[in-house]
């Protein structure tokens, strides 16, 4: 039997069909959630180029009760950071373009310069050598996660920074 390897994966999760919307409340619903006091999921922001970490890490986000967008680069992160700034940012540190690095010390100096809110960036990479740790940090990441994603590590390092279902804190 033979396989076209030529067909590559969809950038939309393959379970956006049938799963929930990973696309946040708009802020009209955001306000009205608030109003009858209940509450409105975290907002987080993926970072990742990808198609088969993008399912991934979309999938974890959606088991958590987070919701989530997707910008496949650190341009459309930018881009989506300004529209409108997520609770936390996943940022993919190797992707073609402008790497997650360059983007982090964007994001960080739009914040320092006061036009962009503050919000945790936690970088995913499959370096795990104390220098990669230390260019994240440098970068100004809040911390640094390693690929592939366990998503009972996931969970842990994203309750440190919000307010997930089912988590004490």
């Amino acid at each position: 039997m033979k396989f076209a390897s030529h067909s590559p994966l969809p950038t939309v999760p393959l379970f956006a069909s049938t799963g929930p919307s990973h696309s946040a409340a708009s802020p009209d619903e955001g306000e009205a959630d608030q109003q009858a006091g209940t509450a409105v999921p975290a907002d987080v922001l993926l970072v990742e180029d990808n198609p088969i970490n993008q399912v991934v890490a979309l999938e974890f986000l959606s088991l958590m009760g987070v919701q989530s967008r997707l910008a496949c680069d650190g341009h459309e992160a930018l881009q989506q950071c300004a529209q409108r700034a997520p609770d936390l940012v996943l940022m993919d540190i190797q992707m073609p373009g402008m790497d997650g690095l360059e983007c982090a010390r964007r994001l960080r100096e739009l914040q320092k310069r006061g036009e962009l809110a503050h919000f945790p960036i936690l970088a995913l990479t499959a370096h795990a050598l104390e220098a990669d740790v230390l260019a994240s940090m440098n970068a100004g990441m809040d911390e640094h996660l390693t690929k592939p994603l366990d998503f009972t590590a996931l969970r842990t390092r994203l309750s440190r920074w919000l307010k997930l279902p089912g988590m004490n804190s």
